[in-house]
């Protein structure tokens, strides 16, 4: 059996293929169709998340990098884990686009997760709840999230009220750490 090149086949395919000298241009062309995308983010309070449903919104004049880390800590010395992080600053930055400061934490504990499943598979979707840090055009930072109750409220009429119980709980958990992490 012969193998052969990926850009072989598509040719014997009739697809049009790049030649690596084209590839900058492609590069080009998807930094330049981010610049909107960017020009829109760094434009501040064109969609301010205060006054949203379910949703705390607590200014800090901590700069982006050091709310992050102090959301982080917070999180831990409250007993719950960091369990996912992810924002689109650094990839564009590597395209060479400059974002604002934009982090999603993800943040639950097992402990939590095996009293919500026996109560709503479903509402196991929502974990890990997640807060949001975002960085404002003066260099400070902004901590956003949805309230435990107000994101697993859908689930509470199936699940009965022990899981409304157990979003109180993290609810007090969610305000903890934004306490702590918004501190001086």
């Amino acid at each position: 059996m012969r193998v052969i090149g990926v850009r072989a086949r598509m040719r014997r395919l009739g697809c049009p293929t790049i030649a690596p000298k084209e590839y900058p241009v492609r590069k080009l062309a998807l930094v330049l169709s981010l610049l909107p995308i960017a020009a829109f983010a760094q434009t501040p309070d064109i969609a301010p998340m205060a006054g949203r449903d379910g949703w705390r919104v607590i200014d800090s004049a901590k700069p982006y990098a050091a709310m992050v880390e102090a959301v982080k800590a917070a999180t831990l010395a409250n007993k719950m884990g960091v369990v996912t992080e992810a924002g689109p600053t650094e990839a564009a930055q590597k395209l060479g686009v400059t974002l604002p400061g934009n982090r999603v934490i993800g943040v639950f504990n097992p402990a939590f997760a095996v009293r919500v499943l026996p109560l709503s598979t479903a509402a196991m979707i929502e974990a890990p709840i997640r807060f949001y840090v975002t960085e404002d055009a003066d260099g400070s930072s902004t901590l956003s999230w949805k309230t435990p109750s107000f994101v697993l409220a859908p689930y509470v009429a199936d699940a009965g009220p022990e899981l409304a119980t157990i979003a109180a709980e993290l609810d007090a958990k969610f305000d903890a750490i934004a306490a702590a992490a918004t501190a001086p």
